[in-house]
């Protein structure tokens, strides 16, 4: 068997004069950061105090204690460099990178042998900028929607800045490293072609070896071992089958298969269960001695991608073992900008906030990495669908060289890797790379020169094809199928909605019929507890330095006024801007989903722009940078419930909507009223109200409930199994709201929280606790409630130390809600 040596340990950073002690894994920054040689790039205006530090090159230093193997090969392993390095082992070099998003190998045997003194190990990284720019000067210039060259080095493209991330370009080794002793021959690649026919679910490993000189001709067998367990909250439990299979063969490759009879099927959450199954393949040699391992777990489903054209366009369905699903999904970028931090319990942690919030699918955006598998196994645990670009975005890539062949060797090894998760659904060549050719003048401006084209048609669906055939591909986000229709046609595949945020207001989204929603948003700040931390000191305002600098958006706050000012009178107070444009960002995100959501089966999915943050900064997430959750999250939670009822307006009037994404039919009675300001009911009425399992079902709302157009009195409530609708005929600056009058009453609930009773007086739109101003650990399970007077809601709050005096006047404090325009 084997032998594996971590090198993690006594790792030195050379800055300047001085070795600084080094994690590993880790990046330049971080290191930095614990020596207290650089302040915290994320806290007021550090980062451009730290600028300097992706402009140098570094040193990472190590030895290698000596050390006698009876293995005939010893090899250096680094999962990851970041980026282009150099690795010299005694002196001499062992080998150069250029790829951040590919693992190295390199042969060192005999360096670490013998009985003499420890070897020196060093890594030194060029900096990300000048590796870029000479790549540049090489293939010449291509175009890029920000300045800076990420699209000329196979690097995490947002670590050069984007609109809601910093500019901290790293170096480092940001994967673990590693020293492999072994003989004859070792697994260098296995492939397991996961799929199902009838109850029998199959295997085929197709599997890739390595062999030592003198194991060249050695004979070899290759095992395959299926057993059943499947994880579910932190515990084990039997699921029925197992199999097992094995192959002899000369050769360097081998394919073995075994089939699992009554295979438990893996589904996206809501659908069914996530069993998983235990695979393992063992190499042994002719005599049955182990040689090497390698083990993952599995899931037996089938996927498809229905783009079949239809009286509306191109649709783009996923298909998960024959049950057509709408994708309730959200963007995902790097949980840090110092991706070595984040570790599978903050995976964990954060996958685990996006089921709470209703989420089935989560696309791992292209310019950010392709994530450790702590991520994609939570997502195989949790039945979250995985939705993986490969790492092209918002630039022209070069196709010459020295990038093609990164590209490619980047793309193999990242497809192997990932391949065995049950979770991951589909592969996309790129984000808005199509679009901005046909869009953003690189038409003109290419004349001629390769752009990533050839990339996203040619090579990637290539590869696809060849090493994960069990899983389809499409060419970008977004794409309409071909270069018939324009790439961001709403009526074709997939489309990004930018305009509305942009431009327009998100009323504009009730127009659109997009078939797959993949990309739209809307900014807000983070949480107020979140500014107080990364903004010490200053006195917050919209337009203050701190939270100017942590809104990288172009014209950022200006879109949030205007936004604003379509729907409210112009806030007094930061603590009133705040608050409105966190009640915008959810009001929005609400329109889309809600709309789009009532026009299944023609539109399939919303993928929401995004679920996380890397800092903390004002942007589109639904959890900030501190990992609280917005109001957004909430908003999202009710927004993508299996069952939503919702009124949408049309040519004929109001209807009522019962989006139904669960199994079983849904019937209901919906309580309608069309109601005053002041709380009059003028009108009311109980309709019945069915959908079918997986279904729409819809119903026209009667006049006399319908509010008078323009009313700035009237509006109409609709309640059924706890779900609440609501539609006012004028935003909210024109409706006559009355000054929110409400009382408060505190409960201990004995288990270290704290319920808060809110009863209405009046009527309250989007009453929002932020519990956070409570105290930084504070969080509440509640979003936006709009309560009419009389009735109560309750709010428990979690982390708060409540105090024995003023805490009930700490809490009104902290409780907002829409008031009248007019209101100083």
């Amino acid at each position: 068997m084997k032998d594996v040596a971590p090198l993690t340990a006594g790792w030195t950073l050379r800055h300047e004069s001085a070795a600084l002690p080094a994690r590993i894994p880790g990046c330049v920054h971080t290191d930095l950061l614990a020596a207290g040689v650089i302040p915290d790039p994320f806290l007021s205006r550090n980062e451009t105090e730290v600028a300097w530090v992706g402009r140098a090159d570094w040193q990472y230093d190590t030895v290698l204690p000596p050390r006698d193997s009876a293995h005939e090969r010893t090899d250096l392993v680094f999962d990851g460099l970041d980026t282009a390095a150099t690795v010299t082992v005694g002196g001499e070099v062992a080998g150069r990178t250029r790829n951040m998003h590919r693992g190295y190998r390199f042969d060192v045997t005999g360096a670490t042998g013998g009985s003499g003194s420890p070897v020196p190990l060093s890594v030194l990284f060029t900096s990300a900028y000048t590796e870029a720019e000479a790549v540049r000067a090489q293939v010449g210039e291509r175009p890029n929607s920000y300045p800076e060259p990420f699209q000329y080095i196979r690097k995490m493209a947002c670590s050069f800045g984007w609109d809601w991330g910093p500019t901290l370009v790293t170096a480092g080794i940001w994967k673990p490293v590693r020293l492999e002793h072994w003989s004859t021959a070792r697994i260098s690649d296995v492939r397991p072609l996961v799929t199902v026919a009838g109850t029998t679910g199959r295997v085929e490993a197709r599997v890739e070896v390595e062999r030592t000189g003198p194991g060249a001709g050695r004979p070899l067998t290759a095992e395959l071992l299926i057993g059943g367990a499947t994880a579910a909250g932190g515990t084990t439990a039997a699921v029925p089958g197992s199999a097992g299979a094995s192959v002899s063969f000369d050769g360097t490759h081998a394919t073995v298969t075994a089939d699992v009879s009554d295979a438990a099927l893996w589904w996206p959450r809501g659908y069914g269960e996530q069993p998983l199954y235990d695979c393992e393949v063992v190499l042994r040699d002719g005599s049955g001695a182990v040689l090497d391992s390698w083990s993952r777990r599995i899931g037996f489903r089938t996927v498809a991608l229905d783009t079949a054209a239809d009286e509306h366009g191109t649709g783009f369905t996923l298909v998960v073992n024959g049950e057509r699903i709408f994708a309730r999904g959200v963007n995902w970028i790097p949980d840090d900008v110092f991706p070595s931090r984040i570790s599978p319990e903050r995976y964990r942690s954060r996958l685990t906030q996006a089921t709470e919030a209703g989420v089935d699918l989560v696309r791992v955006w292209g310019g950010g990495i392709y994530e450790s598998d702590a991520f994609y196994d939570i997502c195989d645990e949790l039945g979250l669908m995985v939705w993986q670009d490969f790492l092209f975005a918002c630039a022209a890539y070069p196709e010459e060289q020295p990038l093609r062949s990164e590209v490619e060797a980047e793309a193999r090894e990242n497809v192997t890797r990932l391949m065995p998760h049950a979770s991951l659904v589909l592969w996309n060549g790129n984000n808005e790379n199509l679009w901005g050719f046909r869009d953003w003048q690189w038409e003109e401006e290419l004349a001629g020169d390769s752009w990533g084209e050839g990339y996203y048609l040619g090579l990637l669906p290539r590869i696809v094809a060849e090493t994960d055939p069990t899983r389809p591909y499409t060419a970008g986000s977004p794409w309409s199928g071909s270069w018939d229709h324009h790439p961001n046609d709403p009526a074709h595949g997939t489309s990004h909605s930018w305009e509305v945020w942009n431009r327009t207001d998100y009323t504009e989204y009730l127009g659109q019929s997009p078939r797959f929603a993949a990309e739209f948003g809307w900014q807000a700040p983070p949480a107020y507890a979140t500014l107080r931390r990364a903004l010490p000191g200053e006195e917050l305002a919209a337009d203050s330095p701190g939270m100017l600098h942590h809104q990288k958006a172009a014209d950022g706050n200006g879109k949030l006024e205007r936004g604003l000012a379509r729907h409210f009178a112009v806030p007094a107070d930061f603590d009133r801007w705040h608050y409105l444009t966190q009640v915008n960002q959810a009001r929005a995100i609400a329109t889309g989903i809600e709309h789009w959501r009532a026009q299944w089966p023609v539109c399939a999915g919303t993928v929401v722009w995004q679920l996380n943050d890397c800092w903390p900064v004002t942007s589109w997430s639904a959890i900030d940078g501190d990992g609280r959750r917005k109001p957004l999250f909430h908003e999202l939670r009710r927004v993508y419930a299996d069952r939503l009822l919702t009124v949408q307006a049309g040519d004929g009037g109001l209807t009522l909507a019962a989006v139904n994404q669960s199994a079983r039919p849904w019937r209901t009675d919906v309580r309608v009223r069309r109601m005053t300001a002041a709380g009059k009911t003028l009108a009311e009425a109980v309709l019945e109200l069915s959908a079918p399992a997986r279904a729409v079902g819809r119903t026209a709302v009667p006049a006399a409930l319908v509010p008078a157009p323009e009313s700035a009195e009237e509006f109409l409530v609709a309640d059924a199994d706890g779900s609440r609708a609501l539609h006012f005929p004028v935003r909210d600056r024109a409706f006559a709201f009355p000054v929110p009058e409400f009382d408060v009453e505190l409960v201990r609930d004995g288990k270290g929280g704290v319920a808060v009773l809110v009863t209405a007086r009046t009527l309250l739109r989007d009453l929002l606790l932020q519990a956070d101003r409570l105290a930084p650990s504070a969080a509440a399970d509640q979003g936006l409630l709009t309560l009419l007077p009389g009735e109560r809601a309750t709010i428990g709050v979690r982390g708060w130390d409540v105090p024995d005096d003023g805490a009930v006047r700490a809490v009104r404090a902290a409780l907002f809600a829409v008031e009248p325009a007019g209101r100083p």
